[in-house]
């Protein structure tokens, strides 16, 4: 296990603007220390004007392996990019880059495929179904990129998935982007008029509220169907209230966390660290009990409902059904 930096350490940076609600320095940090990985992930605050100028500086020195990007990055660099993959294509946007040898950049969208694993990870179905994500910023729009991309690449995709955000005309564009690039055809890729989550099967929380205390709730938890499954992405203040309201109707509602822990071994692998990422996906425990809060520590540990590996996931079990 390594505790210090060194020489020969590898380094990755983080930059964003703002950078201080970043989790990913603490969780790949946490996996490099417990699997003896000589690298750092360092959060670097950096200003828009200054991502590009930024980027190409810091990627001069040589022990500089990598980025992560947090809001407001992730779409500001694609046109620094040789190529990125499906997810990132379809979303505009990345959160992971890294130099090749020939000095060009290569970037991966991660957040989405996360989240859809985590849906794997809790059972929550979701294709042929109808999925309400409320906001249109970076995490929605990967969210919804993915579910797209899915459907593109022949996968189990959900028949509909609304974006809604408050800003007049913002989720009609990250709808009318996604839908255009993933060329879904059994999918439907629209703006929703109000965030009234009726007539939807999961309802996704990817706007900030919940970030700060006296936040409404995203949505009118009474107007939810009896069956439908909420998942709130936010990394702070979980359990937030809009998965405590949820969870008093005795309704299904999960918290962020795993869109994390899922997207973990594809930013491992990204990196090169085949071996990591295979570790981690067949026990991410260690990362669970890191970003657990006391008040949901009895969820890090699921009696499984049968085994269950999926090819896109870290999930080594189900959980049972709720």
């Amino acid at each position: 296990m390594l505790s210090t930096i060194q020489g020969t350490t590898d380094v990755y940076l983080i930059p964003g603007d703002p950078v201080e609600q970043v989790r990913a320095p603490e969780v790949f940090n946490l996996i490099f220390r417990t699997l003896g990985i000589n690298a750092v992930l360092v959060p670097v605050h950096v200003a828009a004007r200054d991502i590009e100028a930024f980027v190409r500086t810091a990627f001069l020195a040589r022990n500089i392996k990598g980025m992560f990007l947090a809001i407001p990055h992730k779409a500001l660099v694609m046109g620094m990019l040789s190529h990125c993959n499906d997810y990132g294509r379809v979303a505009g946007a990345v959160n992971g880059i890294r130099r090749n040898p020939d000095g060009t950049l290569d970037g991966g969208l991660f957040d989405g495929k996360g989240f859809v694993s985590s849906l794997d990870y809790f059972s929550v179905p979701y294709a042929g179904k109808k999925v309400l994500i409320l906001g249109a910023g970076g995490g929605a729009s990967a969210i919804a990129a993915s579910l797209a991309v899915l459907e593109s690449a022949g996968g189990q995709a959900p028949a509909e998935v609304a974006l809604y955000d408050p800003v007049p005309g913002k989720a009609q564009a990250v709808a009318e982007h996604i839908a255009s690039a993933a060329q879904a055809k059994n999918t439907r890729v629209v703006a929703a008029g109000s965030s009234d989550p009726a007539g939807y099967d999961v309802v996704v929380n990817a706007s900030p509220l919940g970030l700060q205390s006296g936040d409404p709730l995203p949505c009118d938890v009474s107007r939810l169907e009896p069956h439908a499954a909420v998942v709130d992405i936010l990394m702070k203040n979980q359990p937030t209230p809009l998965v405590r309201a949820v969870r008093a109707r005795q309704l299904v509602a999960q918290p962020g966390f795993e869109m994390l822990i899922q997207q973990a071994p594809d930013y491992l692998e990204f990196f090169g660290y085949a071996d990591a990422a295979q570790t981690v996906r067949q026990d991410a425990t260690f990362i669970r009990e890191y970003l657990y809060p006391a008040a949901m520590a009895g969820e890090i540990r699921r009696p499984a409902a049968r085994a269950n590996v999926p090819a896109s996931g870290v999930a080594e079990t189900r959980p049972a059904a709720r």
